[in-house]
């Protein structure tokens, strides 16, 4: 069949058939909101009384009828409020005349009969996975482009012309490109509405095991992750939502561009942490400070295992020895004594669980050398040793209880990274890492450093023995009644074998190349018994040592089992500036697994010299030229050390087009897209980044209208 060219009177009868439906659907969404407000209400009244001594046992299980009640209630009304933009996205026109509406969340009428098909549904599969050569029964697919609950845009697949009737419109250029062309605002479009086929294999893929989704820059990996989420919860959510899912992303920046990707398509119940927030449940911080190359390399390493061990070992303070008097006879244990004892104890016991055990060593270790004719039982010489003053200011500064921060600290002396790294990093690794820790603040490197750590010394165990106060200080004053239970339920009991982390069913890691190694020892804490999505692609890594990586990866996946997808579309970049990137890449990475770039604008990377002296003038006239050249955001990336010399020069062009462009680094740049990016310096990216090429590839394949270069003084030793 051949189409006949949209005409905008078509369009328009088009646009207001779907708006009539939109409208349906937004009127009883309306309903459904006022019914759930009332039921919640409605659950408020189910229970009251006016007993205040006692309670009989039929009242608490009335209290908890109510509380569930109004929980669900609750849910459900958070689930109608949140901002759902473009509820309704796609409708599908079936061989035998059946119409069906996708949608973000399912909306029934009065009669029950779905206005809305929740897009997880098996009911809405064929509106991804429907092709022209395997059509599913679907005549044509039509994207709805919504703001808010108006329709401003259509555009129509026609998968079977053979069953399409003489007069089926068919509106729009295709919803995929139509929807890349567009410009990118702050925040990651949802583009749910234009996953392919192959792309919804990865993401209805089995949850068990590992699955490993590759592609190279602009293939929708983090799309199909972020759904693959989405879609877990939906299918397992029993599993799921019980168990806890854990996203986790390069940076704080990356997380904010796709926060709203999964509350929009109905889910609230994963939890979303950057690379150097995963351990905010064990630490209670979060870093955002990157370490330079040198020393980012150094601390994820493996080998950084061995000399945290050592550091663990190595006493706080230098204890020669302990020198104790009984019945007038000096007991003495000296320094290679005592270190004996400390390493027995810690093949056996973490250091902040092992005091008892330590102190029980040492006794014994003591009385072996009590005089046999003084014929005194252990009992007795425990006691008196530990009465002595002498003793217990020993073993107060021998084993102290310890904290991650305080040891991790300890690294900043080079003569303790010279006792703990030898044989383990080299003399200028040694010089990186106590140098990297001049810094008031921590790095997200550090925070796997720090994890390892407690994993290593444990909590600090609670006192037992404090009791909880009865009574409020002088000068307290509480508006509600306090008893003891109530003071002794705030207790919180310490179990040695609690672990200090949170612990998910699911765990999925975006742009898992950048990974180090001991960063994904501090995710294997957190999915020990989790099932794995894990996104990345090689050849955009900035992590030096690819058979480290590689190394971890297979610990992780071990015997469990696995399948692994891969992307193959560049969606993003326009043909004309991934041909250059992919000439960079391959260049130092022959094995890169470049994807078919399928958009062209006609517009070829611009590639232009300045010197540096003229760089602010050159870059303002860039940008300028780009502010009208694209409709949307702007990306000056640069390495880090240039990046602040940039901004200070606040340029006319960046204040005049406020909130488009954004100056960032190569690292923070990954997982974002911009209509148009300027890479400055591009010599400067690969020399600063241990990456190399690798980063610099990154840098290059953010754009998805307009890429221009800019290098300095001389042409760059980066180009092909």
């Amino acid at each position: 069949m051949e189409s006949a060219v949209p005409t905008p009177t078509a369009l328009e009868r088009e646009l207001a058939i779907e708006q009539a439906h939109v409208d349906l659907v937004y009127k009883h969404l309306k309903k459904a909101t006022k019914s759930a407000k009332k039921v919640a209400s409605e659950g408020q009244k189910i229970y009251r009384s006016d007993r205040q001594t006692w309670m009989r046992e039929e009242d608490g299980t009335a209290l908890f009828e109510r509380d569930a009640f109004a929980f669900q209630a609750a849910r459900r009304l958070a689930q109608l409020d949140a901002e759902h933009e473009g509820l309704v996205f796609g409708r599908l026109d079936h061989t035998d005349a059946e119409i069906r509406y996708i949608g973000r969340l399912g909306v029934r009428d009065d009669e029950y009969e779905p206005l809305v098909i929740d897009w997880r549904a098996r009911a809405a599969e064929p509106f991804y996975r429907a092709t022209a050569s395997d059509p599913m029964d679907v005549v044509r697919r039509r994207v709805l482009r919504c703001r808010n609950d108006i329709v401003i845009g259509i555009e129509d697949d026609l998968l079977d012309s053979a069953a399409a009737p003489p007069d089926l419109p068919v509106i729009g250029e295709g919803a995929l490109m139509a929807a890349l062309k567009r410009a990118r605002g702050p925040r990651m479009r949802d583009i749910v509405a234009t996953i392919q086929a192959e792309q919804d294999e990865a993401i209805r893929a089995d949850y068990r095991g590992v699955t490993v989704i590759a592609g190279g820059p602009g293939t929708g990996k983090t799309v199909v992750a972020l759904h693959r989420a989405a879609y877990l919860l939906y299918s397992n959510r029993r599993r799921f939502e019980r168990g806890g899912i854990l996203v986790v992303g390069p940076s704080g920046l990356f997380m904010n561009y796709i926060e709203r990707v999964l509350p929009s398509l109905g889910e609230d119940s994963v939890t979303l942490r950057p690379i150097g927030g995963v351990a905010v449940d064990s630490l209670q911080l979060s870093a955002h400070r990157i370490d330079s190359a040198a020393a980012a390399t150094v601390k994820g390493s493996l080998r950084m295992t061995t000399v945290l061990k050592r550091l663990v070992n190595l006493p706080l303070t230098e204890a020669p020895e302990v020198r104790v008097t009984v019945k007038g006879d000096a007991l003495r244990l000296d320094a290679e004594e005592l270190a004996r004892l400390r390493r027995e104890v810690l093949a056996r016991h973490k250091v902040n669980a092992a005091r008892e055990a330590a102190q029980t060593a040492v006794l014994h270790a003591l009385y072996a050398k009590v005089p046999a004719d003084l014929e005194l039982e252990f009992d007795v010489v425990s006691e008196l040793i530990t009465d002595s003053a002498a003793y217990r200011m020993f073993l107060q500064a021998w084993w102290p209880d310890l904290d991650a921060a305080t040891v991790l600290r300890r690294l900043a002396d080079p003569k303790v990274v010279a006792r703990v790294a030898d044989g383990q990093l080299s003399a200028a690794e040694q010089a990186e890492l106590a140098a990297s820790f001049t810094f008031a603040d921590w790095s997200v490197a550090d925070v796997a450093l720090l994890d390892e750590l407690l994993e290593i010394i444990g909590p600090v165990q609670v006192d037992e023995t404090d009791e909880p106060l009865m009574f409020l200080p002088d000068g307290t004053e509480m508006s509600e009644v306090v008893t003891t239970a109530d003071l002794l339920s705030h207790r919180r009991e310490y179990d040695p074998d609690d672990e200090p982390y949170d612990t998910f069913a699911h765990v999925l890691v975006d742009e898992a190349q950048d990974i180090s190694p001991m960063q994904w020892r501090m995710l294997r804490r957190r999915g020990s018994e989790a099932s794995w999505t894990i996104v990345g692609d090689p050849a955009q890594s900035s992590w030096p040592d690819l058979g480290e990586v590689e190394q971890a990866l297979d610990a992780l996946i071990g015997h469990a089992p696995n399948r692994r997808f891969r992307l193959s579309t560049n969606y993003r970049s326009p043909s004309e500036v991934f041909e250059l990137a992919a000439k960079v890449v391959s260049r130092n990475f022959p094995e890169a697994d470049l994807p078919h770039a399928v958009r062209a604008t006609g517009v070829e990377p611009l590639l232009l010299n300045t010197s540096e002296a003229e760089l602010p003038q050159k870059l303002e006239q860039v940008l300028s030229d780009l502010v009208g050249q694209v409709a949307g955001t702007i990306a000056v990336i640069a390495a880090p050390p240039r990046l602040s010399g940039l901004l200070a020069a606040e340029l006319p062009a960046v204040q005049a087009a406020a909130g488009r462009i954004s100056f960032i680094s190569p690292l923070n740049a990954k997982g974002l897209e911009y209509d148009a990016v300027v890479v400055v310096s591009p010599d400067q990216i690969v020399a600063e980044s241990p990456g190399g090429e690798r980063v610099l590839y990154v840098a290059l394949t953010r754009p998805t209208q307009r890429l221009v270069t800019i290098d300095l003084d001389d042409e760059g030793a980066w180009r092909p």
